[in-house]
């Protein structure tokens, strides 16, 4: 006969951790820590699960569980256990959750972080962000529902995240009468479909959360470890500590009061530890510096810094670094940095992923642009079939794909760090899908050198040759960008450039960038996107004016080498000339002129009428 809920008790070595929020989110230097998603079909017992292992082992607020069961009186609602979590009205008024809950509670062993991660195939979304940091796994089957289409899903989730200790529930044992029988036919169908992709459970176990049997305390009818005796049984995963540094840029802060000169660069370092003095690398731009101070308000100077912490940092040689940027320590382990990548990818949007499309990709802090290059194989989450014929990733389908970039991104493979291997793609600001990324592709083949491609392919020309132009005009066409970090010193010397060349007769035009935002069929962009869509419209723009014989010439603040590369590529097969100001140039991405910022417009405009004399694109004898 299985035990009575009244003789369950906590056990008594287990220390109390509070749950309110705010007094115990974070990390206790002299304990162990580990993250545990629990997962499932909805109404299979997730909930429950969690609520029976923060009760029977004391864990929760003094008069937690009293003021419960007091509000499920006053709404004529029986009690469940559940309810510790759901506290969201309506998710109460619902009966699902429908966000990830976080919650709290250890043993002497460790201090657990637990999620309960949604079940119904609606917020799917929601459980891939609950187990984006999950060490290990408790996935629930309701013992009389058996195996659900949601209970395939979430274990192929858990594999394509990486987790790989999963611990088997076999919930509500009391509905089917504590048949053995029953509990033995489930575990053995669900343990051959992880293995089907590629998870070896721990185990497979029967409870019954509702009565607490073999959550704490083990049953009388059972004589294998109870949940909470696996749990501990868990390894962890390498120290975040002993792994290679990385603090993903969030954003950059610059005091002006009182003097305070200080640019200050926050983030949260993921992994690794990092002391004043220490070479950095940012990647992907390679700026280096080093640590000149660790930052904190209202906290003891420190010089050293460690995984788990937000933080903020100043660097010797001041840099412009923009948040996305990903801080290395110079010397050590660096992470990849490519525009296309081999991904497990599981997509949730409402509306299909389609080759080609722009989306974007969220990793870590960094944003960018991302179309879905190609789709290797999608793997039907129900049946288990393989496709590998499919031009496009229909709603809840897990797909091994490659994606690609607008411009390089740095990224480690997830199982090397998770942390910066781990990305979501967001369409129409709704996150669509999720995955690890499991290696870096070469980047010779590219969505952008296939549309130069097919546009040149396509380019439809007049009767008037470039050389009858050239020879109508009396100069050559070009595309001339001047950038560096003041817009003011951008401006001065492009407009002066442009008023120069048309005194002299050529056919010179100057285009203000902000004009891009406006015009162009401009939409409505976040920063991000504004900036690399206006990139973009640049360089089409580019290729146009210079096809009709003008020499284009634009200013542009704060432009990198992937920035560069992309308006060279839009242009092609027409040239470029980067006026660099005050910044160092950059090769293999056309002509480059160095104009320092103490020189006046007026010279910085004759050393560019050298080169353009010395290119022939304009006659030696003129500016």
């Amino acid at each position: 006969m299985p035990v009575k809920t009244s003789d369950i008790s906590p056990k008594p070595d287990l220390e109390v951790m509070s749950i309110e929020p705010g007094l115990n989110d974070r990390p206790m230097a002299f304990r162990e820590q580990m993250n545990i998603v629990v997962v499932g079909h909805v109404d299979h017992g997730k909930s429950t699960v969690i609520g029976r292992l923060m009760a029977d082992t004391g864990s929760l607020p003094e008069g937690k569980l009293e003021q419960v069961k007091v509000r499920c009186s006053q709404n004529a609602r029986p009690f469940e256990y559940a309810f510790l979590l759901d506290a969201l009205k309506d998710e109460q008024s619902q009966g699902i959750t429908i966000d990830t809950a976080r919650c709290f509670f250890k043993t002497p062993r460790r201090d657990y972080i637990i999620i309960d991660a949604p079940g119904h195939v609606e917020f799917l979304k929601n459980m891939v962000t609950g187990a984006a940091r999950a060490e290990a796994a408790l996935l629930v089957i309701d013992a009389q529902e058996g195996i659900q289409e949601n209970s395939r899903r979430h274990g192929y989730l858990l594999s394509m995240l990486g987790i790989r200790q999963v611990l088997v529930l076999v919930n509500k044992m009391d509905l089917v009468g504590y048949d053995l029988p029953v509990f033995e036919s489930i575990r053995k169908d669900y343990e051959q479909f992880l293995g089907g992709v590629g998870i070896t459970p721990v185990d497979t176990i029967p409870i019954c959360a509702m009565k607490g049997e073999n959550i704490v305390i083990q049953a009388s009818w059972y004589t294998g470890k109870t949940v909470l005796e696996y749990l501990d049984s868990f390894s962890r995963e390498k120290e975040l500590n002993q792994k290679p540094f990385r603090c993903p840029i969030q954003d950059v802060y610059k005091f002006t009061e009182d003097q305070d000169q200080r640019r200050i660069l926050a983030g949260l370092v993921e992994t690794g530890s990092i002391r004043l003095g220490e070479q950095v690398v940012f990647l992907p731009s390679f700026k280096q510096s080093s640590i000149a101070s660790i930052e904190a308000f209202s906290a003891p100077v420190q010089t050293e810094i460690e995984a788990g912490l937000a933080t903020g940092f100043t660097l010797t040689e001041e840099l412009y670094v923009r948040p996305g940027e990903l801080m290395c320590k110079a010397g050590g382990p660096l992470p990849r940095i490519s525009s296309r990548f081999r991904a497990n990818l599981f997509w949730m949007g409402r509306a299909p992923m389609i080759r080609g499309r722009k989306y974007k990709l969220k990793l870590a802090t960094a944003r960018a642009s991302v179309r879905l290059a190609e789709i290797l194989r999608v793997l039907d989450a129900v049946e288990l079939t393989t496709d590998e014929n499919k031009q496009q990733l229909d709603r809840h389908e897990v797909s091994e794909c490659i994606l690609e970039t607008t411009k390089p991104v740095a990224f480690d493979l997830f199982s090397e760090i998770e942390a910066t291997g781990r990305f979501v793609i967001v369409d129409n600001y709704e996150i669509a899908g999720g995955g690890i990324i499991l290696e870096s592709v070469s980047d010779n083949r590219s969505v952008l050198l296939d549309h130069v491609r097919q546009r040149e392919m396509a380019w439809e020309r007049g009767e008037v040759s470039n050389i009858t132009r050239e020879n109508r005009f009396q100069h050559k066409s070009k595309f001339i960008v001047v950038n560096g970090p003041s817009s003011t010193a951008n401006e001065s010397i492009a407009k002066m450039l442009e008023k120069r060349l048309f005194d002299e007769g050529y056919l010179s035009y100057y285009l203000g960038i902000s004009n891009l935002d406006h015009g162009l069929d401009s939409d409505v962009l976040d920063t991000f996107e504004r900036r690399e869509e206006r990139i973009r419209r640049l360089g089409e723009l580019a290729r146009i004016l210079t096809d009709s014989g003008q020499i284009f010439v634009t200013s542009i603040a704060d432009l990198d080498a992937y920035d560069r590369a992309l308006l060279k590529a839009l242009n092609e097969p027409n040239e470029i000339l980067f006026v660099n100001v005050g910044q160092e140039g950059s090769t293999g991405q056309g002509e480059v002129v160095m104009v320092s910022q103490s020189e006046q417009a007026l010279t910085a405009v004759d050393r560019i009428g050298l080169v353009l004399k010395r290119k022939e694109i304009i006659p030696d004898y003129s500016i």
